[in-house]
């Protein structure tokens, strides 16, 4: 008998507090084929998208949320979230196999609560990003530039005040996805400073692989500076 990639993991929503089921992809199912220069997995099975179960729905109330999601709501958060999703939510439940339609649908909520909540920056920029690796994979260029643009602005927020401290991100990788996003936006003055930046961190023992990344890009943005002055 085949395993199935995936299993039911039960949630406790953090704004309801009711439970409900999520799909979640087993580790060993995940093969990931290579990764893209802003870290977009691009998975071996088409059909085994770890990425579409990142979001919790639930089902009883709409509050959408990932791991990383802080468990602090402050004073008139729930109150906002209760006028802006719960009233206005249909329950149904995203439990079942997810397209890539039900996932870009999952973090659009995800977004949209992170947003009524006040998450971090660190936190938005991530939902957005992924939002653009979706769209991507529907060569939906509009909507994938749309939200690197979001997702580029966030992170920058996210380096000036700092929010990413007590994460997983480093200033390193921050830098390095301001600068990535930026050359992916076309926007070179931005891109070439924050690669720069990035760059100079090897004095100190910077992330190596970071900084090679950067150096390979830094070289795009180079040749596509001088293709636009000819």
């Amino acid at each position: 008998m085949e395993i199935s990639p995936f299993y039911e993991k039960s949630i406790e929503c953090m704004h309801c507090k009711k439970s409900f089921t999520s799909l979640k992809v087993r580790t060993k199912s995940i093969k990931i084929e290579h990764t893209e220069s802003d870290f977009q997995p691009i998975y071996a099975d088409k059909h085994v998208n770890a990425l579409y179960y990142n979001v919790f729905v639930c089902q009883h109330c709409g509050f959408s949320f990932t791991e990383d999601f802080n468990k602090y709501f402050a004073p008139g958060v729930k109150e906002n979230l209760n006028k802006q999703i719960c009233e206005n939510w249909i329950p149904h439940s995203f439990k079942t196999e997810r397209t890539v339609f039900d996932a870009i649908q999952a973090f659009k909520l995800a977004f949209l609560c992170a947003t009524i909540k006040k998450e971090k920056y660190v936190i938005t920029s991530g939902l957005a990003l992924r939002l653009a690796w979706l769209y991507r994979s529907l060569n939906n260029y509009n909507q994938e530039l749309r939200f690197l643009k979001i997702a580029r602005d966030h992170y920058m927020e996210s380096f000036s005040n700092g929010d990413y401290s007590s994460t997983q991100m480093s200033d390193v990788r921050i830098m390095y996805m301001v600068a990535e996003l930026s050359r992916r936006l076309e926007d070179y003055e931005n891109a070439t400073r924050f690669f720069s930046r990035v760059i100079e961190t090897q004095r100190v023992g910077g992330e190596a692989k970071l900084v090679d990344m950067a150096k390979e890009q830094w070289e795009l943005v180079r040749a596509a500076r001088e293709k636009v002055a000819h």
